[in-house]
């Protein structure tokens, strides 16, 4: 099948089929960024509800530049890889301070800013400025590799320069938008991973797996890297109604997030074991408490499982200052717990305990 008549018929089925998304209905490169870094590893269901926040929150991209680190974190929280909102936020700087508000009009300088990879450049160079770039994602691994028949690793360097390559031999000269966002919107409504819908398909007769009954071989891709498993016992300290907490800091996942005191064990703790960590035991002889033990959450990213137990302290004396215990931790009032940034884990634990 010619290019053009691939890219047609992609366009044809998305005006016939795409969901009414608000992000579609704009030219704002502002919007249409915050749209592709909230989807990054984010279903549409769920992203959603969070764009309009942001939105909502920050209505453009000064306002979001001028943001606490804090505020912009405790809005994102839940989506998880916070690195987006902390490249996020860094972006909106660059942007206001830099480019005077203006974002990049071209995919090489889109390419340029934090957190901003070539899918979300194209996707925006295509989107906002019409710029005959074409985006390659998940949707459109799985789709060009069923119809094509391509059976290149997408999960290795020269299996994405492949796919790189035939995408760009495809998109649509005339409509370099519309074809994108048509041939993402294809490939997560009509060429589903498990069930596509083969046989309702505009590509159908000149479709490689679907002749070759090959949908569930495609795309390949190589195993992921085996899950490490972290276990994590937190010391939650209540004392009249606050609770002792303390910002992330450092690199990693939940950097810029609060949480308890933390102990991390490679392997899993009788309960009692635990107990006698607990970092109050040994400040003061005077100092009253109770233990409440949680049961055991199972938090899971991408290449971990996390095992966590929550041990609450409750303090019975009245001392004001807890000394001996690390730098940064602070007492909080439920209210000011509510309005910091945590991790999803930690939410829960609140949910089911305080809140």
């Amino acid at each position: 099948m010619e290019s053009r008549i691939f890219a047609n018929k992609i366009i044809g089925w998305y005006l016939d089929n795409k969901r009414d998304l608000p992000w579609r209905n704009t030219k704002d490169p502002y919007r249409i960024w915050l749209s592709e870094i909230i989807l990054q590893q984010t279903r549409v269901a769920q992203g959603l509800p969070y764009y309009q926040a942001f939105t909502e929150k920050f209505p453009t991209v000064w306002d979001l530049s001028k943001a606490e680190e804090r505020v912009v974190l405790r809005t994102w929280q839940g989506l998880g890889y916070y690195s987006r909102a902390r490249n996020l936020h860094k972006c909106a700087k660059i942007i206001c301070d830099n480019y005077r508000g203006q974002f990049p009009n071209n995919y090489k300088d889109l390419l340029a800013l934090p957190g901003v990879g070539p899918y979300t450049a194209a996707a925006i160079a295509s989107f906002a400025f019409g710029e005959i770039k074409a985006v390659v994602d998940g949707n459109v691994y799985r789709v060009l590799s069923r119809f094509f028949g391509v059976h290149d690793d997408i999960a290795t360097g020269s299996g994405q320069r492949k796919f790189a390559e035939l995408a760009q031999s495809l998109i649509s000269q005339e409509k370099p938008d519309l074809y994108n966002q048509g041939i993402m919107e294809f490939g997560a409504m009509q060429c589903t991973p498990k069930s596509p819908n083969c046989h309702s398909c505009v590509l159908e007769d000149s479709c490689v797996a679907y002749h070759q009954h090959l949908q569930h071989q495609l795309p390949v891709k190589s195993k992921k890297v085996k899950v490490r498993e972290r276990y994590f016992y937190y010391f939650n300290m209540v004392k009249q109604g606050h609770l002792l907490m303390k910002k992330r800091l450092g690199k990693g996942i939940w950097e810029g997030l609060y949480d308890f005191y933390l102990y991390e064990s490679a392997n899993s703790l009788p309960i009692e074991e635990v107990i006698d960590l607990n970092p109050l035991k040994e400040v003061d002889e005077g100092l009253r408490f109770k233990i409440e033990i949680s049961e055991e959450y199972t938090h899971i990213l991408s290449h971990q499982k996390i095992k966590a137990v929550f041990l609450t302290v409750y303090l019975e004396s009245v001392k004001d200052i807890i000394v001996n215990l690390p730098e940064g931790l602070n007492f909080y009032s439920l209210k000011e717990v509510s309005d910091l940034p945590k991790p999803v884990l930690i939410s829960h634990y609140l949910n089911a305990t305080f809140f």
